[in-house]
């Protein structure tokens, strides 16, 4: 399938609607019907302020990033977007066209919507 690969960057505290955002952003790509995301913990790095921050230091905790990235159709993918724009939540994202499927499908896999073998 055709589709594009969303990354999304939150600080590991950044709240919405009371909820943590990297947890907010899974739960509402599940209720739309996205095929899967998984959230992923930063060991280091840097934003636009260019200051580094490590898991190492204690007095840290709480500032690291955390990636939520989903696998999505072009239709998932404007459902999502439009929902981050309707609730205001202020994000860093990527957005890649990206190509999936499944290897060896069972009969629980979701059809491959035209796609090549």
């Amino acid at each position: 399938m055709q589709g594009s690969l969303f990354r999304f960057y939150v600080h590991e505290g950044h709240r919405h609607q009371g909820r943590l955002v990297w947890e907010w952003l899974l739960e509402q790509g599940n209720r739309l019907g996205i095929r899967g995301g998984s959230a992923f913990k930063a060991m280091a790095g840097f934003g636009r302020h260019h200051a580094l921050h490590e898991a190492r230091f204690f007095e840290l905790a709480g500032s690291l990033t955390v990636e939520v990235e989903f696998i999505a159709t072009e239709v998932e993918a404007r459902q999502l977007l439009d929902l981050l724009h309707r609730e205001k939540v202020r994000l860093f994202y990527a957005y890649m066209p990206a190509r999936f499927g499944v290897i060896n499908p069972d009969s629980a896999d979701p059809p491959a919507a035209g796609e090549d073998p």
